[in-house]
């Protein structure tokens, strides 16, 4: 048995040794998120499976969704170093069975397989985070991790491009063997944090209905528009599955035992403003994300991989904000305002964004996209640190799994619902239309049909905006906090020490 205070049997060594293998693990789990992207043309071909194409990004995406809370609240019944093991072995045997994959159906199976690995991966090296660092050391950690997405993002479709072209599809799998690896060794030597052995009751039943809760809104969001209709009785009926299951996972809660997620928590504004703004958020980045690129490339005439080149300005503000964001917050010892400036910005750049059109040059669209980026990388980490900090450290897996879950359902939202502002925005026929067509079209026919998709798409960025300025009024209600720079007193129910709002709050 570990010290109580893990703080106090970490040395700094130690602690950054630790920070490097939860970075490295959090960095494989982000990646697998994207790195498939740039290989699935090859997959294809080589499995014969084009209609299952999207399975492999979905199946990925739900298991990993699904895991994310159990995975949480079991860390805090007993105990994340097990667990955080555990999903580190789930995540590699996913690995090297994607890599061995003979076919369409084996490897959507091997992708679920791996995804319940990521999806502890996620939410347990953000919640140990916080287990073996004091409140201001965590700001400064949690920005290292947001830039560790943010490079993730980047590299995912690079990497993916790259091992495809140059050695096999097989090893965008592959190489995560030796680095998980190297990861779980780390782990298991230095890794030393508390376990919890008395008794406790499994909430198998909120589990259950969470994970349907998302496997509708994950289908609604794959299938609506594309494979049915949205007026289609399928897409209908999962949006009312998603929520009556929603319903019914309240009540369940309001009498578990040990609830998946206790409803406890949204007592606190420390908790539910940020979870809400965290799917606003979430819906805004998926548009922002999913739409740049397609104005790039049906609007400005640009290449697949130019326009993934033209993102960079993105998610290098993304990168750059994170990190110095995580600084600035440590220097200061708080967050709140920093985060209501970080929505505001992201703002102020969707608005800019919908007024771009098809004469809109580069320079000026990568400016747009460095105050977005910049916007949105202080507040990612820093919302997360708002609850981690705020929350009593017996619920803080569960409270940790509960703004990933946020991000998940509002990625889900945020494509189903942008979409749909997209395509009401075309005329029949025009959303099928693809890059290379558009570029082959008479000038004239081709002009028209840029401008038609100009206007569609910047109606989306239209919305974008106002999101994150309702999220930005949202969060001028979120109690300032100061952070101690004592480590985290980590028995049941107790919370962070100088986690008080101020008196000038």
């Amino acid at each position: 048995m570990v010290a109580t205070n893990p703080q106090q049997s970490t040395s700094r060594r130690t602690l950054w040794v630790v920070m490097g293998s939860l970075m490295l693990t959090l960095f494989l789990a982000a990646l697998d998120q994207t790195v498939v992207a740039t290989a699935m043309p090859t997959i294809v071909g080589e499995l014969h499976g084009l209609e299952s194409l999207s399975w492999v990004v979905t199946a990925f995406a739900l298991t990993s969704g699904i895991a994310t809370p159990l995975f949480g609240k079991l860390s805090d019944m007993y105990g994340r170093r097990t667990l955080y093991l555990a999903a580190i072995v789930l995540f590699l045997i996913g690995s090297a069975l994607c890599g061995v994959a003979q076919s369409m159906g084996q490897l959507i199976a091997f992708r679920a397989f791996q995804g319940i690995g990521a999806g502890g991966l996620m939410v347990l090296t953000l919640t140990i985070v916080a287990d073996v660092s004091t409140p201001r050391e965590r700001a400064r950690f949690q920005g290292l991790f947001g830039a560790v997405f943010g490079i993730a993002s980047i590299a995912g479709p690079l990497v993916g491009g790259f091992l495809t072209q140059h050695i096999s599809w097989r090893w965008i799998f592959y190489i995560n063997l030796p680095l998980g690896a190297l990861a779980l060794a780390v782990a298991f030597t230095v890794l030393k944090l508390p376990k919890r052995t008395s008794p406790h009751h499994i909430d198998w039943l909120g589990a259950a209905l969470i994970a349907g809760v998302l496997t509708c809104l994950t289908l609604f969001a794959s299938w609506a528009g594309s494979t049915y209709a949205w007026t289609s009785p399928v897409i209908i009926g999962l949006g009312a599955g998603a929520v009556l299951l929603g319903l019914l996972f309240v009540l369940v809660e309001r009498t578990a035992a040990e609830p998946i997620l206790p409803l406890r928590l949204f007592r606190s504004r420390s908790f539910t403003i940020p979870v809400v703004t965290i799917v606003l958020l979430a819906t805004a980045l998926v548009g922002m994300a999913t739409f740049l690129p397609m104005f790039l490339q049906l609007v400005r005439g640009a290449g697949a991989a130019d326009s993934g080149l033209l993102l960079l300005p993105l998610m290098g503000g993304m990168i750059v904000a994170s990190t110095l964001g995580g600084q600035i917050v440590t220097r200061l010892g708080r967050y709140k305002w920093i985060i209501v400036g970080g929505a505001v910005c992201s703002g102020i750049a969707g608005i800019l964004f919908s007024t771009m059109d098809v004469t809109t040059g580069p320079v000026v669209s990568g400016a747009y996209m460095v105050l977005c980026g910049l916007g949105l990388g202080v507040m990612g980490q820093n919302l997360m640190l708002a609850v981690q900090t705020t929350a009593p450290v017996a619920d803080r897996g569960a409270a940790t799994s509960a703004v990933t879950f946020a991000r998940n359902v509002g990625g889900a939202v945020g494509v189903s619902v942008l979409g749909g502002v997209f395509a009401a925005g075309l005329a029949p026929g025009q959303e099928s239309l693809t890059p290379a067509a558009i570029q082959a079209l008479p000038e004239a026919t081709r002009h028209a049909t840029q401008l038609a998709f100009a206007d569609a798409i910047t109606g989306v960025f239209a919305w974008t905006g106002p999101i994150m300025l309702v999220a930005a009024a949202l969060l001028a209600f979120l109690p300032d906090v100061r952070l101690g720079s004592e480590a985290a007193d980590v028995r049941p129910g107790r919370r962070e020490p100088d986690a008080q709002p101020s008196h000038h709050a």
